[in-house]
């Protein structure tokens, strides 16, 4: 049996995959053992999620009120009976090959423990990316990320599933898929796609995902300093943040002590030097990390207004929440992960 886990928030998006999925289990092609389990993590109870008729035979609802994805999925696999548990998120499209595909995708030797499958997302063809299409846009080339990831239910069990500690979708799915290669399965991509599209969302989203850092704090903590390493992410610009952030208290703290200082005096001379050498590191810091996410965007007057205001309050943001992390993992021993 093959066991599909989607939590779900209620999205919109929950009714094109399922759909789709309806498409494909009430044809000549569905595995002859399916079952879709359905894990409703929406924190307020309004009322059951609707299924469609087709997937009756094969959906069961299971309920974990804003618990979180990891908690959610967690929820999922352990109630699954199949040998395989296949994630997806519900904001993504299952191709309408998908389900023949998966069945091709799981036939791997025994070493074998995951098997991600194939994210594409559809940027506009008329004009560059926005920042935040850019930032979905990196899920195609992401490793091991739930919106596709197919998991022997053996491997799961030998490694606990996911970290619950992990409140959002950002880094669960990278920490569990280091932790079951760790206990020595392999981790392969397969074939299979979904589509993931781009969802709406505010000019200010970059600020609200700045959370993210505190997971970092707490995969820091669990997993060394490789943690990026040893978890395939990309590097972060967290120290340029840092360095920014700094240059900008900096230039504020001399500020004050400017106005309470004597007007002739040499430390205020003194201090207006290092201030003024402080507010020019934290402008160019700025204007770079500005730069940088304008230059392959679409430049339009909303989107350069946004990325600037954006940028200049993303550094100490960033560096805020991975400090609310640190402290909130500093009881947890270094490398408790590993």
């Amino acid at each position: 049996m093959i066991s599909l886990v989607v939590p779900t928030l209620g999205r919109p998006s929950l009714a094109a995959l399922l759909d789709a999925l309806a498409a494909q289990l009430g044809g000549d092609e569905a595995p002859a053992e399916v079952e879709l389990l359905l894990v409703d993590d929406r924190r307020d109870d309004t009322g059951e999620l609707a299924v469609p008729g087709a997937l009756t035979a094969y959906a069961k609802v299971l309920t974990r009120r804003g618990a979180g994805p990891a908690a959610a999925r967690n929820l999922g696999w352990r109630a699954a009976r199949g040998e395989w548990v296949v994630f997806l998120d519900d904001d993504v499209v299952p191709a309408p090959d998908w389900i023949r595909r998966l069945r091709a995708d799981l036939a791997v030797p025994g070493r074998v423990g995951g098997v991600q499958g194939v994210v594409q997302v559809p940027l506009p063809a008329h004009r560059r990316p926005t920042d935040w299409e850019r930032g979905t846009a990196g899920l195609a080339e992401g490793r091991w990320i739930t919106a596709d990831m197919a998991y022997r239910r053996v491997a799961l069990a030998a490694v606990g599933g996911f970290d619950e500690r992990f409140p959002r979708a950002y880094r669960e799915d990278a920490e569990l898929a280091h932790r079951v290669r760790r206990v020595g399965w392999e981790l392969v991509r397969g074939r299979r796609r979904v589509t993931h599209p781009v969802r709406p969302e505010s000019r200010w989203v970059s600020l609200s995902t700045q959370r993210g850092n505190a997971d970092d704090a707490l995969l820091r903590r669990l997993h060394g300093r490789r943690w990026r390493a040893e978890l395939d992410l990309p590097p972060g610009r967290r120290p340029r943040h840092v360095a920014v952030t700094a240059a900008g208290a900096v230039a504020l703290a001399a500020v004050a002590a400017r106005a309470v200082t004597r007007p002739s005096s040499r430390s205020r001379r003194a201090v207006g030097g290092l201030g003024g050498l402080a507010a020019l590191g934290w402008a160019a810091g700025t204007a770079e990390f500005a730069r940088a996410r304008i230059a392959p965007g679409p430049r339009t007057p909303h989107e350069v207004a946004t990325m600037v205001a954006t940028s200049a309050l993303i550094p100490p943001l960033a560096v805020v929440h991975w400090v609310r992390g640190w402290w909130r993992a500093r009881a947890l021993p270094v490398g408790a992960g590993r």
